[in-house]
């Protein structure tokens, strides 16, 4: 299999990398990350502009991608700048939307590639603890169309977002992947209640609850009871999203220890010339190389049979939470007391990495679900 970039893939790479570094600058991305909203209207539509949200997609749908790959070189790049913007559950949602939405309901993916709307997944609860398909939420048909009730969990941008996809169950118990249904929710529909915060990493989420929301037929997508396929899917592409999110801040982290190695003086010396420092640095970027190839197989694989694409998504998810927690904690320690600053940006890639592994599972659920999956298909 060929795994280097199209011409199209290596030019979008350094159109965003371009970008973020002149426009994107840490300072920049510090005063967006802590503003009252979280994230920047303006950026988010030159982004659009820049046809990143575009890529996330494919031809048929609007975009000019949408394979792994292409979602892997994306995010790896915001990944780089600590990029705040959306783009995660643009392509979830997206995503969920371009398997189960009909021709109306995939209007909204123009929106989402314009920059003009802001959606996100309220999927997440309380109790569910990372498993996708427990689902506690409830929507019932009424004489109009549905009622839901739900209390969703850490919704990224919540407050923001214009639509919210919504997963409610229908049918059977509460762990069950047969009857979940997902709905298209205004976020300004009566009954919506938001509470909203800043997360440690920079952004904002919220906790959602719907009281009694009342929606029209046409809020549901895709079939009744029949939402989990098309859940699973988003997520995972989510999960290779997450993988390559991480991998660029892995090695950003990276870059800025290896220039602080060569910099930093202790008894007139670089201390990057101390055998013991290299030794870690060594391993660290061996560590690195194999966040690498797991990324890299889980791109190959989101377009697989369910198991092998799952299998290897769990895989890499797993493989990016355990070293994306050593580089940042070995990157911090070979700063010394520097390296927990505010001032430099290095601490806020280490907190990210730590956050990254905590959305949509984090190891020990990924390592868990890596074996099951296994038993399972043997």
């Amino acid at each position: 299999m060929n795994f280097q970039h199209t011409e199209d893939r290596r030019m979008l790479a350094d159109t965003l990398t371009r970008f973020i570094s002149e426009q994107y600058g840490f300072e920049t991305r510090d005063r967006i990350s802590h503003s009252a909203s979280g994230f920047s209207q303006e950026m988010w539509a030159r982004f659009a502009e820049l046809g990143v949200v575009g890529a996330l997609f494919d031809e048929a749908h609007g975009g000019f991608d949408g394979s792994g790959f292409a979602i892997a070189v994306v995010f790896e790049q915001l990944g780089r700048g600590l990029v705040v913007e959306p783009f995660l559950d643009a392509l979830i949602v997206g995503q969920i939307v371009v398997r189960a939405g009909n021709g109306t309901q995939q209007a909204l993916l123009a929106d989402l590639m314009s920059g003009s709307k802001i959606v996100a997944l309220a999927h997440g609860e309380p109790h569910s603890r990372y498993e996708s398909s427990r689902v506690a939420a409830r929507a019932v048909r009424d004489a109009d169309g549905w009622r839901l009730n739900a209390d969703k969990a850490v919704v990224q941008q919540g407050e923001h977002a214009q639509v919210l996809l919504v997963s409610a169950r229908t049918a059977e118990a509460e762990d069950a992947e047969d009857g979940i249904s997902l709905f298209l929710v205004p976020r300004d529909a009566a009954g919506v209640n938001v509470r909203s915060y800043g997360r440690i990493d920079g952004g904002r989420a919220a906790e959602v609850s719907l009281d009694d929301v009342r929606l029209d037929a046409v809020a549901l997508l895709g079939g009744e009871g029949h939402g989990y396929a098309a859940l699973e899917y988003g997520i995972a592409c989510g999960v290779l999203a997450l993988c390559a999110e991480a991998l660029g801040a892995m090695d950003l982290a990276k870059d800025h220890t290896l220039e602080y190695l060569r910099t930093r003086k202790q008894f007139g010396v670089q201390i990057g010339s101390f055998q013991a420092l290299q030794h870690r640095m060594a391993d660290l970027l061996l560590e690195i190389e194999q966040a690498r190839s797991a990324l890299i197989n889980a791109a190959a694989a989101l377009h697989c049979e369910r198991v092998k694409r799952e299998r290897a998504l769990s895989a890499a998810k797993y493989s990016i939470g355990r070293i994306g927690a050593r580089v940042a904690e070995e990157c911090i320690q070979l700063h010394g007391g520097i390296g927990m600053t505010w001032e430099l940006p290095l601490a806020h890639y280490a907190k990210r990495l730590v956050m990254i592994d905590h959305q949509l599972g984090d190891e020990d659920h990924h390592l868990a679900r890596y074996i099951a999956l296994g038993c399972d298909a043997g």
